[in-house]
């Protein structure tokens, strides 16, 4: 007997409910627009701030041949004896710079003290590195060594996630890379007790050596 008039009054309710006006809907949302807000003019301020916020290490380079200082420089501050590079235009450009590195694969598990990669497009809203498996550094090189070392151009410079996959799109067409992977600073996690890891799934430093080859 009471569980038939609680029915019936849970009843009620709803048909009193549904008797009234229809409540008043906020406007459709408009899904076209960004969810985001503006972006800093300069869109390698924006990214460099990001990038540095997201722990990463900036290097500015006003060319190539100033890349090649930095890099010497930067290798012999932080005593790096085996950099591995695989990319053969790398390989290139470093030797005729005068930059030792490690062009194979010989004894990289146990020596892959750093890695020098390039990148498909560096992301300004975000401060991240879109990598790919499609050029000679693979999978490995971005992941394995602590030190990820990556030199890219201003021009890949691009203002969101959706132009960098764009530009992907376009540059392999239908053959897109087996892995694409934004990188937004050194890898972390918190999974254990909260406590913040640095290089507990990849490497413990992002360095980003970035050569300005806008022309005035």
């Amino acid at each position: 007997m009471y569980e038939a008039k609680s029915k019936e009054i849970v009843l009620r309710k709803v048909r009193e409910a549904l008797a009234k006006s229809a409540p008043f809907l906020p406007p459709t949302p408009d899904f076209s627009t960004s969810v985001y807000g503006p972006l800093l003019e300069d869109l390698s301020v924006q990214f460099a701030e990001t990038f540095i916020r997201n722990s990463g290490t900036f290097v500015y380079c006003e060319n190539e041949e100033d890349f090649f200082d930095q890099l010497f420089e930067f290798k012999k501050e932080r005593g790096i004896e085996n950099m591995y590079v695989w990319e053969p235009i790398l390989k290139k450009i470093l030797h005729a710079g005068g930059i030792n590195f490690n062009g194979t694969e010989e004894d990289f598990i146990s020596n892959a003290q750093a890695s020098l990669t390039t990148c498909e497009a560096m992301v300004a809203r975000t401060g991240s590195i879109l990598v790919s498996s499609a050029n000679a550094s693979g999978r490995r090189l971005s992941v394995y060594p602590a030190m990820h070392l990556v030199v890219a151009k201003l021009s890949q410079l691009v203002p969101d996630i959706k132009q960098a996959l764009q530009y992907v799109q376009g540059k392999y067409g239908n053959k897109l890379p087996s892995m694409l992977s934004l990188v937004s600073g050194p890898s972390r996690t918190a999974d254990i007790e909260k406590t913040l890891v640095m290089g507990a799934h990849g490497p413990k430093e992002l360095i980003l050596f970035l050569i300005d080859d806008h022309t005035d």
